[in-house]
């Protein structure tokens, strides 16, 4: 019999008296049952991240640090277990879940290092107006409140990681919800949080219901909320809760360049490998995937075959399999939706190369060209390994084409100009450019976050410490500067 994966209430475990299914959406097998937290204990959570709010803060550095470093290092040890974990419960390939862990690893490290660095305090002078002669401002960085984090399936560790590593460091109690679909990943960092010496309340993980968020959106007492996931759900919280201070990292339809001075064959086989890569890791799970490929007329003609080629030596499967690349999606609803885009871009006058084929949450690497700009594939998030292609002059055309997306999460050129890397630096409307790789890179240290219908806000560490906290001016006065 499957035992029962208890939750994390304030620091310690609990239990319901609900509990559901995790699955695999591989072959169905079950991979776990999870506790459900009743609402009086999602009430004792909440109250209790809210006392704690004082005391977490004046909690040394050094404690801190410490209890992110140990996180970081029992991740090590337990790598294989959790990589075999996320693949089960996600369909991720166990190749790409260890490299999942790899990060969150960093993640916690990264946090361990800024917790020693943050607060410390920045002086300024006040006497540069005679009246401020003999003061002196002290500006620290103090909690806005508890953090609700929220976090999606495709990354079920790094993305909770990412929420609450950053939040332990900044001396913020957080609450955290796992996605419904794969809460195992993060509530094994409760196993590990619960061997420190953090305070008790200063951290909950709750697998509650989707339907149960609007309560928590709301409630007062949580005025700072990270949502990783989708536009229209990220874009409901914040329009309920505008006075509340909101992260939202959301959908993106990756754009790559291919420039035409990118046109020897090492550069083309380079860039071929890493579209045809980074469309398909994941089932094209990620935010930032490439979902379109833009390149110049005058290397169209020799890379499209090469990225036929690359994506057709995908190996699809088993996700437990070390040698497969493309795992199922997260459902076969949403491998349904996906090869409904297909059908719809194809129907409208879109040519198939490659792929286009549904095995239940399974759904074949595809590569597309003329797809009209109208069809939902080219204007929307397609999360799924599917990839188009499309031919352009120049690069004015090149950058207006990115441009033309609502969303604007990353893009990546390849170029060997520096000069067109800053000024694709300049013009293309994204949160991050990616020069001479894909638009997929994400360094765990980073500002990461988009522009437009992107989102709003910033994640990587130190950045989310920022957005957890706010400044407060001490000024001093009587002194002989």
């Amino acid at each position: 019999m499957t035992s029962t994966t208890a939750f994390w209430l304030a620091g310690r475990q609990a239990t319901g008296e609900d509990t559901f299914d995790v699955t695999s959406p591989w072959d169905g097998h079950l991979v776990g049952k999870v506790s459900v937290p009743s609402d009086a204990q999602v009430e004792e959570a909440v109250a209790a991240a809210h006392a704690v709010i004082e005391d977490f803060a004046a909690t040394p550095a050094h404690v801190r640090a410490a209890a992110l470093d140990h996180v970081s290092r029992r991740l090590v040890e337990r790598t294989e277990e959790i990589a075999q974990l996320i693949s089960a419960e996600n369909g991720k390939p166990v190749k790409w879940a260890r490299g999942e862990v790899g990060r969150a690893v960093s993640v916690f490290r990264f946090a361990a290092e800024e917790a020693r660095r943050f607060n410390g305090g920045e002086a300024q002078r006040l006497d540069t107006d005679a009246g401020g002669q003999g003061r002196l401002a002290l500006t620290r960085r103090f909690p806005k409140g508890v953090v609700l984090g929220i976090a999606p399936f495709n990354f079920p560790l790094n993305l909770c990681a990412h929420k609450i590593a950053p939040a332990i460091a900044a001396g913020v109690p957080i609450i955290l919800k796992p996605a419904p679909a794969t809460p195992l990943s993060g509530l094994i960092i409760g196993d590990l949080l619960a061997e420190t010496d953090l305070p008790a309340g200063s951290w909950s993980i709750l697998p509650v219901a989707n339907d149960k968020m609007p309560a928590l959106v709301q409630d007062e007492r949580l005025p700072v909320i990270s949502f990783t996931g989708s536009e229209k759900v990220g874009y409901a919280i914040m329009d309920s809760v505008p006075r509340k201070h909101c992260t939202l990292e959301l959908g993106g339809n990756g754009a790559a360049v291919v420039l035409g001075d990118y046109a020897s064959d090492a550069d083309l086989d380079w860039a071929a490998t890493r579209i045809a890569t980074f469309s398909n890791y994941q089932g094209g799970q990620s935010c930032i995937s490439v979902q379109r490929v833009i390149a110049d007329a005058s290397v169209y003609d020799r890379l499209l075959p090469r990225i036929v080629a690359a994506v057709e030596a995908q190996v699809t499967g088993d996700p437990s399999d070390d040698k497969t690349d493309v795992g199922p999606l997260v459902s076969e609803d949403a491998a349904k939706r996906v090869e409904s885009w297909v059908k719809e871009a194809v129907e409208a006058g879109a040519t198939l190369l490659t792929g286009g084929d549904r095995d239940g949450a399974s759904y074949a690497p595809t590569v597309l060209t003329d797809v009209p700009a109208d069809t939902t594939i080219s204007c929307e998030e397609v999360f799924g390994p599917v990839l188009t292609v499309q031919k352009v002059d120049g690069e004015a055309e090149a950058f207006a084409a990115v441009n033309s997306s609502k969303y604007g999460l990353q893009a990546g050129v390849f170029t060997h100009d520096l000069q067109v890397a800053f000024r694709a630096h300049r013009a293309l409307e994204v949160g991050g450019v990616v020069i001479g790789d894909v638009p997929s890179y994400r360094a765990d240290q980073m500002p990461y976050g988009g522009a437009k219908q992107s989102g709003v806000g910033r994640e990587g560490v130190k950045f989310a410490m920022d957005d957890y906290t706010y400044e407060r001016v001490l000024v001093l006065t009587g002194l002989a500067l």
